[in-house]
């Protein structure tokens, strides 16, 4: 019998608990991958057949592994095991740019990289001409080093593998990626606090009789976006379904064929949804929670939402430093606070939000200002820069660089990202974006929208809006210029409206606003 000493102490392994959770739910379905599909019993029996694995080539607890993997089901059971291993792991970012994935493994000390069998070449061969580079894992048959996947088959079909925890004196800890929409990405760590959260969460869950979630995993396992769901949903006794590559027919296609009561988009994703010809003979009346996140969606399309798929749409804010701060489950058209379609809900679990002016202080209910927040889903810290630490962790809190306030129910409100803030006209007056672009997607005519602010000689900044219109529809610069100068003022106005067929995006689903002031600076010089 497989032996998993597990103890009732509060540092005990997150992964021992999931692994007498696993055992107790047997045939359960837990990981659906394509035409793969795992028990909790074959998921257990293969995170232990997985960590022999690792040991047997040499990694040992306290071993900082990076891995270069796509939303595959060897992600879950490498990450389980390397965590069971009291391991630090770094997930790099496949979508990454090559210098930012070799960046990756130098500030993460990374002594084993473990890679799909066809993921993260490039890397490799980078690596591999540089002076001592670390081993080579493959998962999958036709990479750079030994196939972990087979051997972790070998060793299930030789039966339960023996593991003591007390052989681990090291707690896991994880490296994350930032998304880099506003600066140099950096690294984001999170401590062994932040999966015993998430491990009691799950647990928390079942307690009070939640339904199960079948989730379709689509954030890449490299992500918190992608790992935290995926985990909740293996702690509360569901099941992860993985998609690797985005289509939204096939995406709707998923969600009626598996039944999926939980996912996760951004609002381009959403309005791709809503006006897919495929939505309307698809059965999503599974839908529990349509998370919408990554980026604020237009309270229009909202609204729509709810008419098309009812009451499942779920507002999530968060980010790598605090995946999960605030939601607004089971969103409806609410007579009394029609405001609320703009707001991101109020704190999850544990989490607590302040608005705090420049000096610190906290600000009272309507004011804008800076976004804190504290709770057990807090980074610990980013990785090898203390001085940017200090900077955004302040006595537990952390300063998310977001702009918003809270109204009197508590309910937070996002205006801008601090550095998207346009500071225009002679008394540098502030205007947030995502004001302006809620009005521009009030527009019948208007999909989508994104604001920035451009060098402006007797302004200083000048709002500059990309649009996106509906398809057929028409409407003109100046129409959507006296739409925002009406419902705000002139000085919200877009000087400057650019008609575009789509948005650009970052790999995480947001709106990327670095792409779009690229763009307006090569059309003018």
């Amino acid at each position: 019998m497989t032996q998993v000493n597990d103890s009732a102490a509060s540092d005990a392994n997150y992964v021992t608990s999931a692994l007498e959770f696993f055992a107790a739910l047997g045939p359960e379905e837990a990981i659906v991958d394509g035409d793969s599909r795992f028990s909790y019993a074959d998921t257990r029996a293969a995170v232990l057949g997985m960590a022999a694995a690792l040991r047997a080539h040499g990694v040992r607890p306290g071993a900082a592994v990076a891995a270069v993997t796509e939303n595959r089901y060897g992600s879950i059971f490498l990450q389980l095991a390397l965590h069971l291993l009291g391991c630090r792991t770094g997930f790099v970012a496949t979508y990454a740019p090559l210098r930012d994935q070799l960046d990756f493994l130098e500030y993460a000390d990374a002594d084993v990289l473990i890679h799909d069998s066809d993921a993260g070449a490039p890397l490799i061969k980078e690596i591999r001409g540089r002076n001592a580079p670390p081993p080579v894992l493959s998962l999958g048959p036709g990479g750079a080093g030994p196939d972990l996947l087979a051997e972790m088959a070998a060793r299930m079909a030789q039966g339960p593998q023996p593991f003591d925890s007390r052989s681990v004196a090291t707690q896991p800890e994880a490296l994350f990626y930032t998304s880099g929409t506003t600066g140099q990405p950096k690294l984001v760590l999170h401590r062994h606090r932040f999966y015993q959260a998430l491990f009691a969460g799950g647990q928390l869950y079942r307690a009070i009789g939640e339904p199960p979630m079948r989730h379709l995993g689509l954030p890449a396992f490299s992500t918190t976006s992608g790992q935290m769901p995926a985990l909740l949903a293996l702690f509360q006794g569901g099941s992860i379904v993985l998609m690797e590559d985005f289509d939204m027919a096939t995406f709707l296609a998923m969600i009626e064929r598996e039944r999926i009561t939980s996912t996760f988009i951004g609002p381009l994703r959403l309005y791709e949804m809503l006006q897919h010809p495929a939505l309307p003979q698809t059965d999503v009346s599974s839908l529990r929670y349509l998370n919408c996140g990554a980026s604020a969606p237009a309270p229009a399309r909202l609204a729509e939402a709810i008419d098309r798929l009812g009451k499942v749409m779920r507002l999530v804010y968060g980010m790598t430093e605090a995946p999960l701060i605030t939601d607004l489950p089971f969103l409806d058209h609410d007579p009394a606070h029609p405001e609320r379609l703009s707001s991101c809900g109020t704190p999850f679990a544990d989490a607590r939000v302040e608005i705090r002016d420049d000096k610190g202080t906290a600000l009272p209910a309507g004011e804008a200002g800076a976004v804190w927040v504290s709770g057990s889903l807090v980074m610990d810290e980013y990785w090898r820069q203390p001085e940017l630490t200090a900077q955004t962790l302040v006595d537990g809190w952390l300063h998310t660089g977001d702009i918003g306030y809270l109204d009197a129910d508590g309910f937070l409100y996002l205006v801008d990202r601090s550095k998207d803030v346009i500071i225009t006209g002679r008394g540098d007056q502030k205007v947030y974006s995502r004001v302006v672009e809620d009005i521009l997607t009030s527009h019948p005519a208007i999909l989508a929208a994104a604001v920035i602010g451009v060098p402006d000689e007797e302004l200083g900044e000048a709002v500059h809006a990309f649009v996106v219109r509906r398809p057929g529809a028409a409407v003109t610069a100046e129409e959507l210029h006296d739409l925002v100068a009406t419902d705000l003022k002139e000085l919200y106005a877009p000087r400057d409206v650019e008609f575009v067929d789509a948005l650009p995006l970052t790999p995480m689903d947001k709106v990327d606003k670095k792409a779009l002031r690229a763009r307006y600076l090569a059309r003018r010089h």
